[in-house]
């Protein structure tokens, strides 16, 4: 009797600690495991402006017309402000972000590629260009700097097809932005063009952002103002010289009138007619970074997008240590650096100067249907390693105690 008893003991302690570690096992699961409303806290989920001024924060900037956008820091994750953040747009090539996240750390910077026919095939019609030419030979940072100073889809293109494939790419991508916790996203091309279905949202960007800039590579070209792009034979047989390019986002450059903004990183603009101006902007200002995400003004007055990030990032440099956080970007890297990172992108091979640049803007009545994309779904792999090791841990408990209860496992 005295045996069974002590065996009902253990069966019992056993199943308590198994029923507490399983409340723990769910306890330990992200928050917005219920639902894509809660990615990035509760209240991001909700339409409309948020921001905390209990602790005396300044107002927010008028004229911010953009249909949505966020203000984090890029350290500790914190959103300060936002409106709309996960309302689904088009993101244009500020989706550049997640190729450049997701296939620049495959290539060292000094590989070289031979381009091909193929590698230029099924490229948009009317998509930006840097000018790459089949048939020439180009280091992978001369396409890194072709992808982020002219936002050329071609570069884009060649990219992708050294990664494997196009279809290929954008299935990866689609990962790279669930394991990020981007589930607002979804990649049908890995340029950004404007093919139907294909969004992503203000936090989303942010994310990108955030992990692109972990990447020294990534903040380098993101921040390169200007650079040289080689030359090669055009369609037609005549050999063109190298030629310059220059950054198109104009809060780095200054081009167009915009005042160029002190401390700026990058990251990545955008424009299609579906999507209109688009923008992720990084700053440093006495050891902090911010990331702001702009995505469609409306107000229609000229250069907006780049006056509006501005505008944001003035007040979030402001508002720093006066504003509680509204949300936090989730998945961040475990490692954040800027210190050190070069002011300029690896150099260029040498090349005779020539200006010339060849940019257009996208045309979404001239569509071709993409490859499938990978399905769009919630980031079940990271909240089962949550699972996962809470009932492993469970698990060791449970074998402990029955050892300890029953003897087993000892020399006898």
């Amino acid at each position: 009797m005295s045996n069974r008893r002590a065996a009902t003991r253990v069966r019992r302690r056993v199943a308590a600690v198994f029923g507490a570690g399983c409340c723990l096992a769910v306890l330990a699961v992200p928050a917005y495991a219920a639902g894509d409303s809660q990615v990035g806290g509760a209240l991001l989920g909700e339409p409309g402006v948020h921001v905390d001024r209990e602790d005396g924060a300044p107002r927010l900037p008028s004229g911010i017309s953009a249909l949505s956008w966020t203000v984090s820091d890029a350290r500790t994750g914190q959103v300060l402000a936002a409106k709309n953040a996960h309302r689904e747009l088009p993101p244009a090539s500020t989706l550049k972000t997640l190729f450049a996240v997701t296939v620049l750390p495959r290539f060292p910077a000094d590989e070289t590629h031979t381009v091909a026919d193929g590698d230029l095939e099924g490229i948009g019609a009317g998509s930006s260009l840097v000018g790459v030419q089949a048939g020439q030979t180009y280091t992978v940072a001369d396409l890194w700097r072709g992808v982020f100073l002219a936002s050329g889809n071609d570069a884009v293109h060649v990219l992708a097809h050294m990664n494997g494939s196009v279809p290929l790419t954008v299935s990866q991508m689609q990962a790279k932005a669930e394991m990020l916790g981007a589930d607002d996203t979804h990649v049908v091309s890995p340029d950004g063009y404007d093919y139907p279905g294909q969004v992503s949202s203000a936090y989303d960007l942010a994310l990108f952002a955030r992990a692109g800039l972990a990447n020294r590579d990534f903040a380098s070209y993101a921040s390169t103002v200007s650079a040289q792009f080689p030359g090669g034979f055009d369609a037609h047989g005549v050999y063109v010289k190298s030629f310059g390019i220059q950054n198109t986002n104009r809060l780095l450059t200054g081009a167009s009138g915009v005042t160029p903004y002190p401390g700026l990183i990058g990251v990545k603009n955008g424009y299609t007619t579906n999507a209109g101006n688009t923008l992720v902007a990084a700053a440093t200002r006495e050891g902090r970074t911010l990331i702001v995400t702009v995505m469609n003004p409306q107000s229609g007055l000229p250069q907006a997008v780049y006056k509006e990030a501005a505008k944001l990032l003035d007040w979030g440099f402001d508002a720093a240590g006066r504003s509680a956080s509204v949300g936090t970007l989730n998945a961040a890297p475990t490692a954040y650096h800027l210190k050190g990172i070069p002011a300029q992108a690896p150099a260029p091979a040498k090349q005779e100067p020539k200006q010339q640049t060849r940019q257009k803007k996208a045309a979404p009545s001239e569509q071709k249907p993409a490859p499938a994309p990978a399905a769009h779904s919630s980031n079940t792999s990271a909240r089962a390693w949550y699972v996962g090791g809470g009932l492993a841990v469970v698990a060791a408990a449970s074998v402990l105690l029955l050892r300890r209860r029953t003897g087993g496992g000892r020399n006898r």
